[in-house]
């Protein structure tokens, strides 16, 4: 029977009350609270670029249009179909498809061109790798000269920063798709004679360095303006006071630190270029024959409007949903790369 003349004691092992010591017990590691991870500006740009659906979206759509672009040869051997075989068997009297909706069928899934006879999805497959090409090839060029002018103009100053900003004043003075219109042809007739029909690779190439050549402005302007707010910061003063050289500055203190501004850039200038080159192709001093082009089948769709509207279709669908998914992919990025972006 116990002693009702006592209770028990209602402290708990190691209460001071209870004249006991105190014991101390380790935390529980499952019932500790999460540490906070820290992330680099990189790190978080990243999470924000996935947290956008469009983004997501616009990437989605350009991969698809790479693979397909990068996938045209494979095509043609599936299919057993040249994008150059003309089916002249499988048009009428007046040189339009036979069947529906522009002769679409089994053997030709998007119809074939009306006059010619060759098959759409071919031309069309092939001409989006030359579009992607030759706005990849423009942007790459373009940013090369504006990140070098650039560099070199807001790290030297002094005269040359002034002849940098001359020369860029005078090349946004000029109307640029003006200004390849003009010089396309006399550059053409510079190297071929009337009667010489300049060859594919040389229409693509003069297209790629014309572009190259007279974009570079923007980028430049934009990396000189970066260079100059950066090359007095405290880490290039420490790599000049550890005895770094100027290229060593140039290339591993200051381009790291700029290359978001110009990932954007050259994520606006693709689309650009794409449609400045289909406009070319539409007035037919673009890309020639035989080289497929989107801008050049609308340029010959346009007297089939009215009796084969799938012709114009299918290119222009095309040319407006590669410029809208690269111009919101490069929205996404600015916006994410900017640590000021409450998206």
């Amino acid at each position: 029977m116990s002693d009702l003349s006592h209770p028990p004691s209602l402290t708990a092992p190691g209460d001071p009350a209870a004249g006991e010591p105190i014991v101390s017990t380790p935390p529980d590691p499952v019932a500790a609270p999460s540490q906070i991870v820290g992330r680099s500006p990189n790190q978080l740009a990243w999470l924000r670029l996935k947290r956008d659906r469009m983004a997501r979206a616009s990437a989605v759509t350009l991969v698809v249009a790479a693979v397909v672009a990068l996938g045209a040869p494979l095509l043609g051997l599936v299919t057993g179909i040249d994008p150059t075989d003309k089916f002249v068997d499988r048009l009428n009297d007046f040189g339009m498809p036979i069947g529906y909706a522009g002769g679409i069928s089994a053997d030709h899934w998007l119809g074939l061109e009306p006059g010619s006879g060759r098959d759409i999805l071919l031309q069309l497959v092939y001409g989006l790798r030359t579009s992607l090409f030759i706005a990849f090839a423009s942007a790459l060029l373009a940013s090369f000269i504006g990140v070098a002018v650039g560099v070199l103009a807001g790290w030297a100053r002094g005269w040359l920063d002034s002849v940098v900003n001359w020369l860029i004043d005078l090349t946004l003075a000029f109307p640029f798709l003006i200004f390849a219109l003009a010089v396309i042809p006399i550059l053409q007739d510079r190297f071929y004679s009337d009667r010489e029909s300049p060859s594919p690779a040389f229409r693509v190439a003069l297209i790629v360095a014309t572009f190259g050549l007279f974009s570079w402005t923007y980028t430049a302007r934009l990396v000189r303006g970066q260079v100059i707010s950066l090359r007095e910061r405290e880490f290039v003063e420490a790599a000049r006071a550890a005895g770094a050289g100027t290229g060593h500055i140039l290339l591993r203190q200051l381009l790291p630190n700029i290359w978001a501004p110009i990932l954007v850039t050259v994520s606006l200038m693709v689309p650009q270029f794409i449609a400045i080159e289909a406009a070319l192709a539409f007035v037919n001093i673009g890309v020639t024959e035989p080289t497929p082009d989107l801008g050049r089948m609308i340029f010959n769709s346009i007297g089939y409007v009215a009796s084969d509207p799938w012709y114009t279709l299918f290119p222009g669908l095309t040319i407006f949903l590669l410029v809208l998914a690269f111009n919101l992919l490069g929205d996404a990025l600015r916006d994410s790369l900017d640590p000021r972006s409450t998206r």
